[in-house]
């Protein structure tokens, strides 16, 4: 007889205290079905939290609950209400075994006709809950997958043409807030690879892969706030200033990177500009700021103006950041 596992919550976020229950389930039946239910309790939507599941776990089969009863209650007319959605979202599939680390193993498994199986109910081997995590997820990361622990940090991109101002900023910020960033990986490889103050075409694509590989390492230990100095938008728009056109990767991850930030800072060119032998002149500084406009508004992604003094601009971006609320698509008064 094939068994099939049952187990559903909000996972929000995901831990390592679901993970056990999963590994645990997925050991002992054949196929796992997971019910992942809509809240308020976490600001990042139903469907993210399940391509959380999805990606750590692809052998699951995730059913999202965007109708589902709010809360839990041990009063007979919850269950009631909670037992019939079950059974509703689970459309005449058969379970044999409840994974659950809650109170409510005991009467979803009788509905159900399965086996009851509480896993760490009273978390002796994995010490952690949700609640903790939303209070303090730096402080609890290590009981985080990275996969989940990036969507729970703000993101924000610096943008700009050269001397700009960018990198001090990025690394001002990170220093304030006691977190990491990622540094311009492309000014870097430039510099090494350079010849005649040029690079090749497939380059640009070398520098945009390192930079997310740079991204993805860092925000790994990252303190609520993540800050990025250049992203891939940048290094299409040098690919086409060099060749007049870009490799299909970068552009592919140029096309995508409005989803890989929350904020968008655009950093303005009215600090004296810095000429140095890799740069191209006042000139060219004008009127490649001008091109980042021009793209960013092409690709319809809103950004916020950064003027003046160092300590004027990192004033501006902490009132943003107080002020913004991850999902929300809200930008705050600080614009």
């Amino acid at each position: 007889m094939k068994k099939t596992g049952l187990t559903l919550g909000k996972y929000a976020p995901f831990h390592k205290g679901h993970q056990f229950v999963f590994d645990t389930a997925l050991a002992e039946v054949d196929e796992l079905v997971v019910l992942i239910y809509d809240t308020d309790v976490i600001e990042t939507p139903l469907h993210i939290r399940a391509g959380w599941i999805r990606s750590l776990y692809p052998k699951a089969e995730v059913i999202e609950c965007w109708d589902g009863p709010d809360g839990y209650s041990n009063e007979r007319w919850f269950e009631i209400m909670q037992e019939e959605y079950i059974i509703k979202m689970l459309d005449g599939r058969e379970i044999t075994h409840f994974y659950s680390s809650e109170f409510y193993g005991d009467h979803v498994s009788k509905a159900l006709n399965a086996i009851d199986r509480r896993v760490d109910e009273a978390r002796a081997i994995v010490p952690i809950s949700a609640t903790k995590i939303r209070e303090n997820s730096f402080g609890y990361k290590e009981y985080v997958s990275n996969i989940v622990y990036k969507d729970l940090i703000t993101k924000a991109v610096f943008l700009g043409a050269m001397s700009s101002g960018k990198s001090t900023l990025t690394e001002a910020l990170a220093k304030k807030f006691n977190t990491t960033f990622a540094p311009e990986y492309g000014r870097e490889y430039w510099t090494e690879h350079q010849i005649n103050r040029r690079i090749g075409f497939e380059d640009f694509n070398v520098i945009a892969k390192r930079h997310i590989e740079i991204e993805d390492r860092e925000i790994a230990n990252a303190n609520q706030y993540f800050f990025v100095d250049t992203n891939a938008i940048t290094t299409y728009m040098f690919a086409m200033d060099y060749h007049g056109k870009s490799p299909d990767f970068l552009t592919r991850t140029a096309d995508l990177n409005y989803k890989r930030y929350d904020l968008f800072f655009l950093c303005d060119i009215d600090i004296p500009y810095d000429d140095t032998w890799d740069r191209s002149g006042t000139q060219k500084r004008e009127v490649f700021q001008k091109q980042i406009i021009a793209d960013l508004k092409e690709r319809n992604i809103p950004y916020i103006l950064l003027s003046g003094s160092l300590e004027e601009r990192i004033r501006k971006v902490e009132k943003i950041l107080s002020e913004f609320r991850k999902y929300s698509n809200y930008f705050g008064s600080g614009i």
